[in-house]
């Protein structure tokens, strides 16, 4: 097997066994402040968004994960079946293997065989260009394009990159690419001074992809031999922090949020705090491999009932107006606010 191929392996078993039930993600310090008279029913409430451009139906959807290699392959198939009979958006993990793996390309595809109809995006790193772009898109007949920035992963990756001259390529990518590109992190969060360079470029979907999800550099150092990179395993943003970084670049980018998102009221914290929509990867992955296709199914409908039910309560017909939301923030997360 290809060792990117088997690296893929690795990062769900990894994943799996890094898994934590509470995330570290900053949302449990953000209150919501409820409307015990919203005036409101049930059926007015409307939780459809915008995604990369698109309307999608609700304010989440199945993140990028995996594919690679034969049994991710199959995760790949089964979340694309969800997607499909749920109506969500679905990002494939990276798919730089593919570009030279032949064996590698159905892991991908089989997600456009299983969703035909709907809403994909493809995904790769920064260090590709237009005509890596291209066969990506055409891989799985991709209507958008995620673009990662993971130098701290590729650091810490014993075979990963060491030169990190990426601005000219995503510059070419925005300009030239057929179809929406999503720049996102891989849960370091997205910082201010990142923001500003996308903003320069013209970039106009981001994922924060907060810290206190899956945990890259914690899933790379597992892979060392001395394990000798534990010390960055908390550095980052956390994803309430990058969605408060992002607030002043509100008018520049559509927001996607994203990092240890577990429930509904996590999903309208985020979008509460300024983000148009939620990518969930760790709790997906996580449910579909202890529930089964059926309960990650059940769990997806549950969060749709769920995320309606708490905009009711605070007295919300829409996603607008859940943005104008006032919420209330930790001491910690109000300095950090005010030293940005």
């Amino acid at each position: 097997m290809d060792i990117q191929a088997h690296r893929k392996d690795e990062h769900v078993i990894i994943a799996e066994k890094l898994y934590q039930e509470s995330a570290s993600n900053d949302l449990g310090e953000v209150q919501l402040l409820l409307d015990s008279l919203p005036e409101l029913s049930l059926e007015e409430i409307d939780i459809s968004t915008k995604l990369a451009g698109r309307d999608i139906s609700a304010p989440f959807f199945i993140n990028a994960m995996t594919g690679g290699s034969p049994e991710t392959g199959k995760i790949n198939r089964r979340l694309s079946k969800i997607a499909q009979v749920n109506n969500l958006a679905l990002a494939t993990g990276s798919q730089s293997v593919a570009l030279h793996d032949k064996e590698a390309v159905h892991s991908f595809k089989v997600v456009r065989e299983n969703d035909p109809t709907g809403f994909i995006i493809a995904n790769l790193g920064a260090s590709h260009g237009i005509e890596d772009a291209l066969k990506a898109i055409e891989m799985t007949a991709a209507q958008a394009l995620e673009i990662h920035l993971n130098p701290a992963q590729e650091l810490v990756m014993p075979e990963g990159d060491r030169e990190f001259y990426w601005l000219e390529q995503l510059t070419g990518l925005i300009r030239q690419g057929p179809v929406p590109v999503i720049i996102k992190e891989v849960g370091m969060g997205l910082s201010p001074k990142t923001l500003a360079k996308l903003q320069k470029i013209g970039v106009q979907y981001i994922d924060v992809a907060g810290y206190g999800g899956t945990n890259f550099i914690e899933i790379e150092n597992e892979r060392r031999h001395r394990k000798e990179y534990s010390f960055l395993k908390n550095v980052g943003l956390s994803t309430a922090k990058s969605l408060l970084a992002a607030q002043k670049f509100s008018n520049d980018f559509s927001i996607t949020a994203s990092g240890g998102i577990r429930t509904a009221l996590d999903i309208v914290k985020c979008l509460a705090l300024g983000a148009d929509n939620v990518g969930i990867s760790g709790f997906f992955l996580h449910t579909l491999i202890k529930q089964g296709d059926e309960g990650l199914d059940r769990t997806v409908k549950d969060l749709k009932k769920q995320i309606a039910k708490i905009m009711l309560l605070l007295g919300c017909k829409n996603i607008a107006e859940l943005h104008e939301q006032k919420v209330i923030l930790s001491a910690e997360l109000q300095a950090f606010r005010n030293q940005l």
